[in-house]
């Protein structure tokens, strides 16, 4: 009457809970922790307006992970590459390691030149309810969306969040026509044009690249195994025949069929036989199928183009970690020298993946979609790895920006061009972002991963490759794209080679999409007219 069922759902229940306890206490930890640090930092000024200010900063970086970071594992956890756990344990390691390690000494204070206030008199704590309020804003949008399972730029809403209270203060400050010219408009027009070049490039770039692997290996695999079991199929018909074959023998016939078969049947094992050698027909069609099936090149997809598509990954996301992440720590680091990592990497990965297909042996043979799915899962971690050192340490600025602006008025009374961020305000933020992860990060994760389009290893590779390839080229040429967006678009891609894209979703994520600026700027404004009335 159930009873057997019951104590393993009070176990994954129990199990669950006491996860969800540990990631509470943890974040509970490092944000009491870094308060103390922090009101000492701050020299005890401003007490109330600190504290209110690592709340939403926190905040933010606990949405951020479980919208964005979400959003970049969903396809290792819809390929089945990683369960939510490993993503977790991914994360943890390589998106804190980012933002600690790589994560900028120095941040502007004001995000990517998209407002200017130089023009006006704007004292310390006005400054603080600018970014405030941006966070606030940005974080309360992101929770919105990630609740509703849609990925959405974290950097348009922010973006979005310092527009709308700029606004706000300009017009306070000036009037009207003070709080339109305190927005870069430009600024707002390559947001607008990154809502479709952004999908679209990584669709187009997912689509050729997945398309090359279906082609050329995926297909060629399929047509291996086929025809692998046509000649199983043709063994087995063979052995049928042959006994009804005997069966219609006189005993006479049978006793010499039978001689002439154990003749035949120790010339077949010498490894120099040859048709020619064998008496009988049933061991010159079985020669003649087994000589069909060893000669069949069935790793000849495997060994001719997963080395060459793994080292072009290592070269994509090793640039991505090299020139978007330790870059920022070594400032000094010539491009040349950023192209030698990438070319060792690349060698590296080549040689070790090559090596790997020389070794398959056994039933991995012919078990091709095995074979090569084992591949592409190891070729995945290493780009969701990749991708997650470089999103610690770019994207989590999307919180620790207006944070470490916020921090550095508060410290010093004045506002600064530029403010540096703390170790222990990355750290802090990185913790946020795992454990926002775990909490929030599942609607995101299904989306990405299963909803949009079906994933597996090849496929979840080259959407995380197309995009990490469109990031990093477009920054190169200085193109606004989103990430975020990217993502989805070569999510879509690969569902246009399948003929699985679920379009009917893609619409309430583009409408999130254009409504994460202006819904993120009135939010802001909202706040700033609020956080004004409190201190």
């Amino acid at each position: 009457m159930g009873i057997s069922s019951s104590p393993t759902e009070s176990n994954k229940q129990i199990g669950s809970m006491k996860v969800n306890l540990f990631f509470g206490i943890l974040l509970i930890a490092m944000t009491s922790y870094f308060l103390w640090w922090g009101l000492d930092y701050t020299m005890h000024q401003q007490t109330t307006l600190f504290i209110v200010a690592t709340a939403f900063g926190i905040f933010m970086a606990f949405n951020i992970g479980g919208n964005d970071v979400a959003n970049s594992f969903g396809t290792s956890v819809g390929a089945g590459t990683l369960t939510i756990p490993q993503a977790l344990g991914v994360a943890a390691i390589f998106e804190v390691s980012g933002a600690v390690l790589a994560g900028g000494a120095v941040t502007d204070t004001i995000r990517k030149g998209i407002v200017d206030l130089d023009g006006m008199t704007v004292s310390p704590n006005q400054f603080i309810y600018v970014m405030l309020s941006a966070l606030i804003a940005a974080a309360f949008w992101l929770l919105f969306a990630t609740r509703k399972g849609l990925p959405v730029s974290t950097t348009h809403a922010i973006i979005g969040g310092v527009i709308g209270s700029s606004i706000v203060l300009g017009y306070d400050l000036g009037g009207t026509d003070t709080a339109l010219s305190t927005v870069d408009w430009n600024t707002i027009g390559t947001i607008a044009i990154s809502w479709v070049i952004s999908p679209l490039l990584g669709g187009v770039i997912a689509y050729l690249l997945y398309g090359q692997i279906k082609k050329n290996i995926i297909d060629y695999n399929d047509r291996t195994e086929a025809h692998i079991a046509v000649l199983k199929e043709s063994k087995k018909e063979l052995k049928n025949q042959h006994k009804v074959f005997l069966d219609n023998m006189s005993e006479s016939e049978q006793l010499a069929y039978t001689s002439a078969m154990l003749r035949d049947q120790e010339i077949y094992r010498d490894d120099d036989c040859t048709i020619d050698d064998i008496e009988t027909d049933y061991y010159k069609d079985l020669y003649k199928i087994e000589h069909e099936r060893n000669d069949l090149d069935t790793l000849k997809a495997l060994k001719k183009w997963v080395p060459i598509i793994a080292a072009a990954g290592g070269a994509v996301m090793s640039s991505l970690v090299v020139f978007k992440g330790l870059k920022n720590v070594n400032s000094n680091m010539t491009t040349l020298q950023g192209f030698l990592i990438m070319g060792m990497i690349a060698a590296l990965v080549w040689l070790a993946t090559y090596i790997y297909t020389k070794s398959i042996r056994g039933k991995h043979k012919e078990d091709l979609t095995k074979a090569t799915f084992i591949m592409f899962s190891w070729m995945q971690v290493f780009t969701a790895s990749a991708f997650a050192f470089s999103h610690g340490s770019n994207d989590i600025a999307n919180a620790v920006g207006p944070f470490a602006a916020i921090m550095d008025v508060i410290r010093t009374n004045s506002i600064a061009s530029q403010a540096v961020v703390p170790p222990a305000v990355m750290l802090t933020f990185g913790v946020a972002l795992i454990v926002g992860l775990w909490f929030i990060g599942k609607e995101v994760i299904q989306t990405v991963g299963t909803n949009l389009a079906k994933m597996h290893p090849a496929s979840g590779f080259s959407a995380e490759l197309a995009a990490a390839a469109v990031v990093m080229g477009a920054s190169t040429m200085g193109l606004p794209v989103s990430s975020t967006h990217t993502l989805v678009g070569a999510v879509l891609g690969i569902g246009i080679v399948n003929r699985d894209t679920n379009w009917a979703l893609m619409k309430p994520i583009g409408l999130a999409w254009i409504i994460t600026l202006p819904a993120a700027a009135i939010m802001s404004a909202i706040s700033f007219i609020i956080l004004k009335q409190i201190f």
